[in-house]
């Protein structure tokens, strides 16, 4: 039998679901029985987070939110604390999307401290990271991507590492303009990413920390990045929004993906 690696495979619906629309897809997706060896997730809006939550409590389907910030409590008006997020049920909360860096002022150091504060509560991050059009075509985004994860990972114990998700999402290929980043590129930067993982926490841990690949994604070209060595999942937007297409999307990477 051909052993394989575990593979996530996860969606961000962003601003879109109210909670009766999202309270819908999650009992859609309350009976789906993932294949051996995937870990599906959906990152939901806030307004939505407790009810599709408890919805899929027990499912094979992880939840997650979008953000948190990194302070147990406060004045931080319009904020959501870790707390907060876990009390919801979230077993995942994402951390440095590149819409947040870009909109709302997130920067590497404010990454690196809710990075820290997920983990003290028992959250699984979901950190993001990616260069801009403007680095990839003055060649650094190795150092860009290097930078951004030395600083988001410098405060956590190598022994957590394998419990973070770590997304790249070159921000050239996101969003409805966005461009699916060739197969050849996203191995070479994965290659790369292993191996600063490495740098930081030694070979045996490095090597354990799930890389996902997002941006542009499909059902076409999901298996694609899949069946790369340092490729261990997808992160994709618009092509999870419908449950259908999020369950197809699974089953087609699942029928045709390499072994690792």
């Amino acid at each position: 039998m051909v052993t394989r690696k575990t593979v996530w495979i996860g969606t961000n619906w962003k601003m879109n679901k109210g909670p009766a629309e999202a309270l819908a897809a999650a009992e859609a997706l309350k009976a789906y029985r993932a294949p051996d060896g995937v870990k599906p997730f959906i990152i939901t809006p806030f307004t939505s987070l407790q009810a599709v939550a408890s919805v899929l409590k027990g499912a094979d389907v992880l939840v997650g939110a979008q953000n948190m910030h990194w302070e147990e409590s406060g004045s931080w008006t319009g904020e959501i604390s870790p707390g907060m997020v876990k009390e919801c049920g979230a077993d995942i909360v994402l951390i440095g999307h590149s819409e947040r860096r870009q909109h709302f002022a997130e920067t590497d150091w404010t990454v690196s401290r809710k990075m820290s504060a997920a983990l003290r509560h028992g959250l699984r991050p979901l950190l993001c990271i990616g260069e801009s059009l403007e680095e990839y075509d003055f060649g650094v985004t190795a150092e860009t991507l290097s930078r951004q994860l030395k600083i988001a990972l410098h405060d956590v114990a190598h022994a957590d590492l394998p419990n973070i998700l770590i997304a790249y999402e070159p921000v050239w290929a996101i969003g409805a303009g966005g461009r699916a980043a060739d197969t050849d590129c996203v191995a070479k930067v994965h290659a790369g990413l292993r191996a600063v993982l490495c740098e930081i926490a030694g070979k045996d841990i490095g090597d354990r920390v799930p890389l996902l690949y997002g941006g542009s994604v499909t059902q076409d070209n999901a298996r694609s990045y899949v069946s790369q060595p340092n490729v261990d999942g997808v992160f994709v937007g618009r092509a999870g929004w419908s449950v259908p297409d999020f369950e197809k999307l699974i089953d087609r990477v699942i029928e045709e993906r390499a072994p690792a």
